[in-house]
């Protein structure tokens, strides 16, 4: 039996050896951080080889064994020495090969997952960049319907704003060469120009209030309000617009309860849609507006007799500047009137969304209802 003082001592000087060992693979691994991962695992795998190594020679050298024993004590460490070391090269090259693999994947124009199998952590790495990229793509298609809405928005408002201005100018140039001068005829310019220029001022107030959405300026002063109050509201300020077009408005309440929001901006997206349901529902036709409380949420619908909207449009009604067909939208406006509904629902943490139902529209307006 070996005496205990021997065991320490032989275990003091073998981990001293691997400690001095272990200390030149940890700076030589400092000094190579910036090379490849296969260089750094066979330095890994030279100094776990080499801490084995100098652990035996200093058992063996303790151990008085003759020459012909520690010369085949020396050859058989070296052949494990070796193979050990060659496991570590292959499998470096192993996972440069893989990363190479993902590294030419990212680089082509879109990137698609590796065939082969990698590693398990550049298998994870390859999801992520594969999540990546879809996130990017779908960032890029926004950004693109975005621009589009733009230049669509540009184009649409640059007409309506030429068409009254050009006849706010012929008016004041009559007015001010005397071509008009007999008082009925004067007096009806000025009800024109006012008309015109409260038509201007709309659209003015649409694109800043379309600004501040996009900003994400708009600030909500949130208060109680009741659904009744909210929908009676709405009917009120539509009624004569839709008097003068012979649209009947219809408001009910089935289920009322207290939703907290900004019943300055939230009754102005419930006129933005109600509105709209009367410009494209025809004379004799009826909208009604709804309201109720379901599963937690308050639930506002417009339904109108506009008679439809096509599905492949359905999408893009919310969309700014979109107006669709032109026989929907006689003097419909700058057609923000719907995208700006949606910002002020969507600050409100809110959903909104349009269907096609019976004769014409069903848009549905979703809100949280207030915590009683």
């Amino acid at each position: 039996m070996i005496p205990l003082a021997d065991l320490v001592w032989v275990a003091w000087y073998s981990a001293l050896a691997a400690v001095v060992v272990a200390g030149a693979g940890l700076l030589t691994l400092h000094l190579l951080r910036g090379r490849s991962v296969a260089t750094q695992l066979v330095v890994v795998g030279v100094a776990t080889v080499l801490a084995t190594v100098s652990g035996i020679v200093v058992i063996s050298l303790m151990m008085l064994l003759n020459e012909h024993d520690l010369l085949v004590v020396m050859w058989v460490v070296t052949a494990a020495g070796l193979v050990a070391l060659a496991v570590s090269v292959l499998l470096g090259r192993r996972l440069v090969a893989a990363n190479r693999v993902l590294v030419d994947a990212v680089r082509a124009d879109s990137f698609e997952p590796p065939a082969v199998r990698l590693p398990a952590e550049l298998a994870e790495l390859s999801r992520e960049l594969e999540a990546a990229r879809a996130r990017l793509a779908a960032a890029h298609e926004r950004e693109q319907a975005l621009e589009a809405s733009r230049r669509e928005l540009v184009a649409w408002v640059s007409h309506d704003l030429r068409t009254p201005l050009a006849g706010l100018r012929a008016m004041a140039e009559a007015l001010e060469d005397g071509v008009v001068d007999d008082p009925e005829t004067v007096h009806r310019y000025h009800g024109r120009m006012r008309v015109e220029v409260e038509r201007l001022a709309e659209m003015v107030d649409d694109l800043f209030e379309l600004s501040r959405i996009h900003a994400g300026a708009l600030r909500l002063s949130r208060e109680r309000v009741g659904l009744a109050d909210l929908v009676a509201e709405a009917v009120a300020g539509a009624e004569p617009l839709a008097s003068a077009k012979g649209v009947r408005l219809r408001g009910e309440v089935y289920t009322g309860g207290p939703v907290q929001v900004d019943a300055s901006e939230l009754g102005r997206a419930l006129r933005n849609l109600v509105v709209n349901a009367i410009r494209h529902t025809p004379g004799d036709g009826a909208i009604e507006i709804s309201a109720e409380l379901v599963a937690g949420e308050a639930r506002v619908t417009v339904a109108d007799a506009c008679g439809g909207i096509p599905a492949e449009d359905l999408p893009r009604v919310f969309d700014v500047a979109f107006r669709g067909e032109t026989a929907r939208t006689p003097g419909g406006g700058a057609g923000l009137g719907l995208a700006i509904a949606r910002g002020i629902v969507e600050a409100h943490s809110g959903r909104i969304g349009v269907t096609n139902m019976g004769p014409g529209c069903r848009f549905e307006v979703s809100l949280p209802a207030a915590v009683t």
